[in-house]
């Protein structure tokens, strides 16, 4: 039926998933059946506040229900590939916060896993569902822009406090996993208008102090292979809110002032020889976007630009970037014996 409600599982209480899932659950009239998280007391409060229809004991146990259909994945970074595992082993759709997995190797058995479950997989990179970025695109399409020359991504935020878990590497945290993976996510999208995906340069980056293995910045130069060039920045201790998204072309540049966060900021700006132009997209929630094109896959088979294959595409480039920077790439993490 095409309109049956998905009925969704969330792994844990994390703050995002306010806006992630409960937000876009209630505005496709969608189920949320249970949640877990490691506090049941915090499982509870959070079910309390936002409608889920009953607290469970462990992840393990939310993976066990048979009435959920799709897991949601918004777990510290170092937990989404094995409960993305998981969750694929016992038959589940899964939505997961990005990155999909710690690394590579672990972003391939992530692919394999989907493969053999035949479930669909999807790594949650809300932005490209939103009017802004099908804009960027559009513009191109259309030729208003001329040939890309060019791309520049910029995804920056003040630091979080010491003890976040975006700051332990046994966690897989660090600016390229935490934002960087925009960065390089969106540059690779724009793989049509560039001759295919993009090659790694160059990479470097910045410690952070407190925190050894963590990259606190990371700088990308990109090379597509038409010869398009792209700056794919990402720091998580910068001194405000930055997430822009810049194309160049041979005729003009167009600016997404936010490109991650539409949101709060949904206006695009377009420059050519004919002069320049605000244009404001919507508000409405990249998320939301996202969780409709989710369940329009599964109900109706529509088209879906993210799987498991583009996550494993994507890990593989963060991976480079890390090497090339001078970092290790991120360990994985073993699952807990308690969910």
């Amino acid at each position: 039926m095409t309109n049956e409600p998905l009925r969704i599982g969330v792994l844990g209480a994390a703050r995002i998933a306010e806006l992630s899932i409960v937000g876009p659950a209630r505005a496709g009239g969608h189920r949320l059946i249970a949640v877990a998280a490691r506090d049941r007391h915090r499982a509870e409060v959070f079910a309390t506040a936002h409608g889920v229809e009953r607290v469970v004991d462990s992840y393990a146990a939310l993976l066990a229900d048979p009435e959920i259909e799709v897991v949601y994945n918004p777990l510290a970074n170092g937990l989404h590939g094995p409960w993305n595992l998981a969750a694929l082993q016992v038959g589940k759709h899964v939505l997961t916060e990005k990155p999909s997995a710690s690394n590579a190797q672990e972003a391939a058995e992530v692919q394999e896993a989907a493969a053999k479950a035949g479930t669909v997989f999807m790594e949650g990179f809300h932005y490209l569902f939103h009017p802004v970025t099908r804009r960027l695109h559009e513009l191109l399409d259309g030729g208003e822009l001329g040939d890309l020359r060019h791309i520049e991504t910029m995804v920056a935020m003040p630091a979080p406090p010491e003890g976040d878990v975006r700051w332990s590497l046994p966690l897989a945290g660090g600016a390229l996993m935490d934002l960087g993976c925009y960065s390089l996510h969106a540059q690779s999208f724009l793989a049509p208008w560039a001759g295919g995906r993009p090659g790694l340069v160059a990479a470097r980056g910045g410690e952070r102090a407190g925190a050894p293995g963590v990259d606190e910045w990371l700088y990308a130069d990109l090379e597509f292979p038409n010869g398009v060039t792209g700056s794919a920045r990402c720091h998580m201790g910068y001194h405000r809110w930055r997430m822009s998204c810049r194309i160049v072309g041979s005729r003009g540049e167009a600016t997404a002032v936010n490109f991650v966060q539409p949101h709060l900021d949904d206006r695009v700006v377009v420059r050519t020889a004919a002069g320049e132009r605000t244009e404001e997209l919507g508000r409405r929630s990249s998320y939301t976007y996202q969780l409709e094109a989710f369940a329009a896959h599964l109900r109706d088979g529509a088209p879906l630009p993210l799987d498991a294959d583009d996550a494993l595409t994507t890990m593989q480039l963060i991976d480079e970037c890390y090497r090339a920077a001078g970092f290790s790439v991120r360990p994985r993490t073993a699952l807990l014996p308690v969910g």
